[in-house]
């Protein structure tokens, strides 16, 4: 597909993932605008491409039927990142917060069928997957998208948004007014990643050489991080390649334990210290990883970064752009705050 002189909306443009994809867009021709409050993200992620003239940037927020309004005039394509989300301490611990997802999709989604949108590509998460499902790390289980049905289960009030914005969506395609796809995240990291999401926390903890070095849960966790180049191109590649409201995993298939991940980021990072593990803290499942096959089949996306790889670039970026004393003062409010 042909980007250029694609009218596109980034919501959630100045975050982590939003700005990367804003420059992906950018990159590829397309006229791009981002809508974001700074809540939770930076707007020197952006600042370079707005003062070139490549983007447009509205400050405010999609609560604000105004502001949901304005940012979709004109707008032919949709990526649509924005929402109240922190990583696992806030997910757990500020329900009421994540709740008002359930509100921002549904308003924003119906400001974007007035303005004849296009297309919707949703950045939904691994949080729709039951939670009943991911409790056995020694389980080899590989969530394939067709294990999210009725019974629903989903993690938490962030996750329940995340799924009633992918059913609203496939209910807006069957009724002809738009098309869509769904893009299931799982576990992202890279450069401009966020201290309240596991590897840059571990990475922020190296980094000030925290001792005894905490590791939330019992490190038996298994994740599959996925790195943001990834991430970015799985997220165009659904643009381009589906319209029926299909959702994919976005997620590599390594398995990696917890503390197998903040053994490697000490390793790297030259750092001896003693892990302390705190079984009481918010964990999420003990078994969540991707399937992958379904977008390999769909839009002939597959990870390229593994996580030996990825890790390393992501540290480099780190102690390149952030001051151990600062983070040292901030580190225990970054970890479960926007």
């Amino acid at each position: 597909m042909n980007w250029k002189g694609k009218h596109v909306l980034v919501t959630g443009g100045t975050s982590f993932i939003g700005s990367s994809l804003a420059d992906a867009l950018v990159s590829r021709g397309a006229i791009v605008r981002v809508v974001d409050d700074l809540s939770a993200g930076r707007y020197e992620y952006i600042s370079r491409l707005v003062e070139s003239g490549s983007v447009e940037f509205i400050k405010g927020d999609l609560l604000d039927a105004e502001i949901a309004a304005r940012s979709v005039r004109g707008i032919e394509y949709l990526f649509h990142l924005a929402a109240i989300h922190g990583g696992r301490g806030y997910v757990d611990l500020h329900n009421v917060e994540c709740s008002m997802n359930l509100i921002l999709d549904g308003q924003l989604f119906r400001e974007a069928v007035k303005a004849h949108v296009e297309k919707i590509i949703f950045a939904s998460s691994g949080c729709v997957y039951p939670n009943h499902l991911q409790s056995d790390p020694e389980k080899e289980l590989y969530l394939t998208e067709d294990l999210v049905g009725p019974p629903y289960e989903a993690d938490n009030m962030y996750g329940w948004a995340k799924l009633m914005g992918e059913l609203t969506l496939q209910h807006f395609v069957k009724a002809g007014q738009l098309k869509a796809a769904s893009c299931r995240y799982f576990t992202v990291y890279g450069p401009r990643g966020k201290e309240d999401h596991a590897v840059i926390a571990m990475i922020a903890r190296a980094f000030i050489q925290q001792n005894p070095f905490e590791v939330w849960g019992t490190g038996e966790q298994i994740r599959n991080w996925t790195y943001i180049d990834d991430i970015v191109e799985g997220t165009i590649l659904a643009a381009e390649g589906i319209d029926d409201g299909t959702a994919v995993n976005l997620g590599t298939m390594e398995r990696i334990r917890v503390v197998d991940a903040a053994a490697m980021i000490l390793r790297h990072m030259g750092v001896e210290v003693p892990l302390k593990f705190l079984p009481h803290m918010p964990t999420g499942p003990y078994n969540r990883v991707a399937a992958n096959r379904l977008a390999k089949e769909l839009i002939s996306w597959e990870p390229r970064v593994p996580f030996r790889e990825g890790i390393v670039k992501t540290i480099d970026w780190y102690v390149n752009n952030r001051n151990p004393d600062e983070v040292r003062s901030q580190l225990q409010s970054m970890l479960t705050e926007r």
